[in-house]
């Protein structure tokens, strides 16, 4: 029968072991599960048009001491796979 003493420490050693490799396996796949950042894709004429107009109308409310926000709406056409949506959010995120 071994000795309660030896019989602990090995526990201890192969509960350092166990700990260490999940620490190991953890920072290799957070490593590697980074995602690829993606390209930005250009803005459609239209979708520029629409962000300089709303950019003109904060321009102009901020001008006249009126404003400090805006509500836009992305328009979609019927057949149009370009809402804006997106290209909106991206530009007024409010990182800028």
């Amino acid at each position: 029968m071994p000795k309660p003493i030896r019989m602990s420490r090995t526990w201890v050693a192969a509960w350092a072991v166990l700990c260490a490799a999940a620490l190991a396996a953890t920072a290799k796949l957070n490593a590697s599960s980074a995602p690829d950042p993606q390209p930005e894709k250009p803005v459609s004429a239209e979708c520029a048009a629409f962000i300089a107009n709303i950019e003109r109308q904060l321009a102009k409310a901020e001008q006249d001491g009126k404003g400090d926000g805006a509500l836009a709406f992305s328009r979609v056409k019927a057949g149009a796979e370009d809402d804006c949506r997106d290209d909106l959010r991206n530009h007024f995120r409010g990182d800028r």
